[in-house]
């Protein structure tokens, strides 16, 4: 199952402990690393993005919903990238590319106080136990929540939507008066152009989402091939 994971270390050292332990997990095929990055709390409110030298089969950060979170994560004044990211993700943030509920946000946030560090990683995960076990050994507070699919069923919601409203206004435009098919076709350009870019969204973020689907395939044949070559 992809989940997102969040674990919240009293300091950057320990989260560096748990990004070792997730790597080692990984490694022995405990679960499916995507990509991961370590953000420290700063006292007035930023935080610092750490990224570690390996983000895994998405690649850069950016669009993606670990990048997402991670700029949410960051607060009003944002995310300064580290030298290890040659990259920032505060300017690209879409809020529906996070796939996880608020909820989750908020605890996550509640316990991500000044001076604390998380660990946030895209993982495939099939049990809870290997993770727990390691993150609480080094002093970790895991939050965890499975990523959800159902963006592109909202998106398709929204444009069914607005096309019905589009198909009244030119009901209503077929009956007007003079005076008022200007105002109605107004409005009917409008929601003709908000459908145009909804649907422009949607076509772009199903293809980034094929292209990451692609890349973790890949991953995990290339880690299936590893295993074959060391016990042959």
């Amino acid at each position: 199952m992809d989940r997102m994971l969040v674990v919240i270390f009293p300091n950057e050292s320990k989260a560096y402990e748990g990004k070792r332990a997730l790597q080692q997990l990984d490694n022995e095929g405990s679960i499916g690393v995507y990509g991961y990055a370590v953000l420290t709390k700063n006292a007035d409110g930023s935080a610092s993005l750490k990224q570690g030298d390996d983000v895994g089969p998405i690649g850069s950060l950016v669009g993606t919903s670990l990048g997402s979170l991670i700029g949410v994560l960051g607060g009003p004044v944002g995310v300064v990238a580290g030298a290890a990211t040659g990259m920032a993700v505060g300017g690209s943030i879409d809020l529906n590319n996070i796939r996880v509920g608020s909820d989750f946000i908020d605890d996550v946030q509640k316990s991500l106080l000044p001076s604390r560090s998380a660990l946030i990683a895209e993982v495939d995960e099939e049990w809870t136990t290997p993770v727990d076990t390691r993150m609480e050994a080094v002093g970790g507070n895991v939050f965890r929540r499975a990523l959800s699919e159902v963006r592109e069923k909202v998106d398709d919601e929204d444009i069914a939507a607005m096309k019905a409203d589009v198909a009244q206004l030119k009901a209503e435009d077929a009956k007007a008066q003079a005076d008022r098919k200007a105002k109605l076709q107004d409005k009917i350009n409008d929601l003709e152009s908000r459908i145009q870019a909804k649907a422009q969204l949607a076509k772009a973020r199903l293809e980034a989402l094929q292209r990451k689907a692609q890349a973790k395939v890949g991953a995990l044949k290339a880690k299936a091939e590893g295993a074959r070559a060391k016990a042959s």
